[in-house]
């Protein structure tokens, strides 16, 4: 049997409804049930930054890794500490400082002694050996630290000594960063960046959710939030969202957004401006985003205002300017909102 879902706008790649298998439907129907209980009881100790909890959401859901900026105080850590209760991850936390060395997020290697007097090498696991991991603070480690996560960030295994360790499933990274306070702190490689599928900018609550918080974080009793969801489940919503049908023209809309964001390919006009921009990495986490956005929001299919919602959490990160577009006070949100504007 097979159940008829439209696309947000009506359309699949020709032109027609869109065909689900019931199977899809019903694991959709079913995901929908978890990520709404989800949200709700992150919705209980985070107030007024529903767009950044569902852009969290929308990255694990997609199976990526998210970095979290904003300035100090607008409960980054709180968030990722109530996301890994909520889904029912096992979440270690990592502080990184200048001094933090690689072996201090991947583990090391101990000499033993057995009891008859031989000797052998016993590997310790550290904290990158989590399902969600937070990097709190990443950019104040040294290159060299932050270059630990390269690997596990895209092969969800590491080596060390020769020898590799896989990490466990799901495994994902929600880093946070202040985007102020620049002292002492070492800027992340484009390599490192492109690793993370969303960049999610926290911004300062309105009146009315500073209120809430004033008066449910300060008193006696504070809520705690409750598990809603499952690991499993989250894989299993994991490899739903993979599944989901993706139109033609949503295709084009990220092929039309990413290709004309690269120095060389679009209008000379604002490529100009750029000194480097997204690979195809960005294309595929445009892909995946915007079907999660869909999922998240009780569609079976993404459409092109998936795509430009997630525009420029998706390609922020991925894209530079040259010195001469910076010195007359070009930004890249607003060459991202120019290219948005050409999506029609």
């Amino acid at each position: 049997m097979v159940a008829q879902v439209r696309a947000t706008d009506g359309k699949s790649e020709a032109g027609q409804p869109v065909n689900l298998d019931t199977g899809i439907v019903e694991a959709a129907e079913a995901a929908l049930g978890a990520i709404g209980a989800a949200r709700r009881e992150i919705g209980q100790v985070i107030f007024g930054q529903q767009e950044v909890v569902d852009l969290s959401l929308i990255t694990l859901l997609a199976g990526g890794h998210g970095l979290l900026v904003g300035v100090p105080g607008l409960a980054k850590t709180k968030l990722v500490e109530a996301m890994g209760t909520v889904l029912g991850l096992s979440a270690r936390r990592v502080q990184f400082t200048p001094d933090l060395m690689p072996s201090d997020i991947l583990g090391s290697e101990v000499l033993d002694e057995s009891a008859d007097g031989k000797r052998h090498f016993r590997f310790i696991k550290g904290p990158v050996f989590a399902q969600l991991l937070m990097a709190d603070e990443i950019n104040r480690a040294s290159p060299r630290t932050q270059s630990a996560l390269l690997q596990a960030m895209q092969e969800h295994h590491v080596t060390v000594a020769g020898e590799r360790y896989d990490l466990p499933a799901p495994f994902h990274v929600l880093a946070t960063q202040n985007p102020i306070e620049q002292e002492g702190t070492y800027p992340l490689p484009e390599a490192q960046l492109d690793r993370f599928l969303l960049e999610i900018d926290v911004g300062y609550p309105d009146r009315e959710a500073e209120r809430r918080i004033l008066l449910e974080t300060t008193g006696a009793t504070e809520h705690k939030p409750i598990q809603a969801m499952t690991a499993e489940t989250l894989m299993s919503t994991q490899r739903l969202v993979r599944r989901l049908p993706v139109g033609e023209n949503v295709v084009d809309a990220i092929l039309d957004l990413v290709r004309s964001a690269r120095p060389g390919d679009g209008d000379p006009a604002l490529t100009s401006k750029l000194a480097w921009g997204p690979g195809p990495r960005a294309s595929q986490a445009l892909t995946l985003a915007a079907r999660a956005r869909a999922l998240v929001e009780g569609r079976l299919a993404p459409s092109v205002d998936d795509v430009i919602a997630l525009a420029a959490p998706v390609l922020k990160h991925r894209i530079a300017l040259t010195f001469a577009a910076r010195a007359d006070g070009e930004t890249v949100e607003s060459v991202i909102a120019r290219l948005v504007e050409r999506l029609g």
